[in-house]
């Protein structure tokens, strides 16, 4: 009887072999010993196997780093920081398929449908550390732009994860440098900064303005 997880193995095998995604489940199932029926009852289609393989990374990310027993005392930054670190960490193990996954995606401004149930799953764990950032002052709760600051680490990753397609270095100790320098930097802006200050102060004189002119400090 195949399961979700035999079938995502046979998957896996098929196209790391053959280089390319089978001609149609018929071919797929007939080559594994299953019938088609079986397939449809764990995948709807190649495309939601190829996600649930991009999810199940996440999930299983997101479930070692909170394991931790030092977890609840780590900053957002800190928190996005352990994400990035252990989810190319489990990746390793399956560095053939993410760099076949990866590449065969048209390239595009947008996410590929590949990597929809993946995205939902991180921008999920964002708001929920950059909840806790924003309420503990971590971050800087700025109008607008703090709703957007998950879109920012999700662009993030993106470029990690083609950077990591890309990386021959030993050990792939550049992505992890890649990881810390962008992270941080992203980080770095979402804390807040002297632009905030000259904006509330901004905000301040416009409020009060009339009193320096009254006060014959006016331009």
């Amino acid at each position: 009887m195949a399961t979700t997880e035999s079938i995502k193995k046979a998957y896996v095998d098929y196209v790391l072999t053959e280089g390319e995604e089978p001609k149609s489940v018929y071919v797929f199932a007939k080559k594994n010993e299953m019938t088609e029926a079986e397939f449809y009852n764990h995948f709807g289609s190649f495309k939601a196997l190829e996600q649930n393989i991009w999810a199940g990374i996440a999930t299983n990310t997101l479930a070692e780093i909170k394991g931790q027993e030092v977890w609840p005392q780590y900053s957002a930054r800190e928190k996005a920081l352990s994400y990035f670190y252990a989810f190319f960490e489990l990746l390793k193990q399956q560095r053939s398929f993410a760099v076949y996954s990866v590449n065969k995606q048209p390239k595009s401004i947008t996410t590929p449908p590949v990597f929809a149930e993946l995205r939902t799953i991180f921008e999920n764990f964002c708001n929920e550390i950059l909840t806790e950032g924003l309420e503990s002052g971590e971050l800087s709760d700025r109008k607008f732009f703090s709703k957007r600051y998950k879109d920012a680490l999700w662009v993030q990753f993106g470029f990690v994860l083609h950077f990591w397609i890309n990386d021959s270095s030993t050990g792939f100790e550049k992505t992890d440098e890649a990881i810390e320098k962008g992270v941080n930097v992203t980080f770095d802006l979402f804390q807040r900064s002297p632009i905030d200050n000259l904006f509330e102060y901004g905000k301040f004189l416009a409020k009060n303005g009339g009193i320096a002119e009254k006060m014959g400090f006016g331009v």
